[in-house]
């Protein structure tokens, strides 16, 4: 029953193309059935085997999510030569081919795929590194992201009432410089100065418009860590201000059902802030599926659950009959090694 099921929304979301990517609904998402099974992940380093999406396929995801770091191709120059070599290394990858021609995958990138190590909106070649992004990821010609800065996009789907709404956020491409310690670790402290952005004014915006459609469930997608506090790297809490301002705008907009998604960190942990919005507001980092920080023992003041140091991918399984949500993150084997069940009703307000 699950296979027939697969194949008719695969079907049914245009996926089954060899090499598709990323298409356009054809029918209107009052048709699109509605998604129960999301997988994601984040630092796949294409020099390296891939062992888990035999995994991840095995869960037969009807979307995949790349949250960045998708390749490693810091550049040198404006040729983009290592990052070129990046993207073509990656398209020989089995698992990679046989999960675009199987599902539907949507992506943003990190700092590793947007070609500077910690990179913002200084990186002189972002607009080089762009064209790469969407012709790696076969993002049709008539898309927004095609005539506009940076490569955020969100995508509604489902019936009403299971209804989910994923965006894809852009933290690189505008992103004002971060404050050095001139340490390794902590590598960053916060910065209060409020002219600071993380997203930029026409991103912020667009997001505002964004949360006010309405959906069910909204998977919002940040490449780094948003609730995460105590560690000395990149995360929202560098640009303080910033992520204070996120929090004010799910209060103003009324944006209920957020679950966070965020990678970059090379473990897998989940966590929760109660008070940040009217409702608990939980984030699933992901990361990696192939680089892993194996001794990560990080114990951040909202983290839930002891970080995952081995190689994991995330899912989300949606029961719409019971209005639950489980987040997961799993081993290579695809067992699920960490877990927060979370009620629909529960992050409504």
């Amino acid at each position: 029953m699950r296979l027939r099921c697969a194949v008719l929304v695969l079907a049914l979301l245009g996926a089954g193309c060899a090499g598709t990517a990323e298409q356009s609904l054809s029918l209107s998402r009052s048709q699109t059935p509605a998604l129960t099974r999301i997988a994601f992940g984040s630092c796949a380093d294409q020099n390296r085997p891939q062992p888990i999406w035999g995994s991840v396929l095995a869960y037969q995801p009807q979307a995949f999510l790349f949250l960045g770091d998708n390749v490693y191709g810091d550049v040198s120059s404006s040729a983009m030569t290592e990052l070129k070599a990046a993207y073509e290394k990656a398209r020989s990858i089995p698992g990679i081919s046989k999960l675009r021609a199987q599902t539907r995958v949507l992506a943003t990138w990190d700092d590793h795929d947007y070609g500077l190590n910690d990179g913002g909106a200084g990186f002189p070649f972002r607009t080089q590194a762009k064209a790469l992004f969407l012709d790696h990821w076969q993002v049709p010609a008539d898309d927004e992201r095609r005539t506009r800065p940076g490569i955020y996009f969100s995508r509604l789907e489902g019936p009403p009432g299971r209804r989910v709404q994923i965006i894809m956020l852009d933290t690189r491409s505008f992103r004002s410089d971060l404050v050095s310690t001139g340490k390794r670790r902590p590598k960053y402290a916060p910065d209060p100065d409020p002219r600071k952005t993380l997203l930029g004014a026409e991103q912020w915006e667009w997001l505002r418009s964004e949360l006010g459609k309405p959906a069910d469930i909204r998977l919002l997608v940040s490449s780094i860590q948003v609730l995460a506090d105590g560690h000395g790297w990149e995360r929202w809490g560098n640009l303080p201000a910033e992520r204070q301002r996120l929090f004010a705008l799910l209060r103003d907009t009324r944006a209920t059902g957020v679950v966070l998604l965020s990678g970059d960190r090379h473990f897998g942990a989940i966590y929760a802030r109660k008070s940040a919005v009217s409702y608990p507001l939980y984030e699933i980092t992901s990361s990696s599926l192939n680089r892993p920080w194996r001794d990560a023992d990080e114990k951040g003041p909202h983290q839930t659950v002891a970080a995952l140091g081995t190689e994991n991918f995330g899912t989300i399984d949606i029961d719409w009959t019971n209005r639950t949500v489980l987040l997961a993150l799993r081993d290579i084997a695809g067992r699920i090694v960490r877990r927060q069940a979370v009620r629909i009703n529960d992050l409504a307000g």
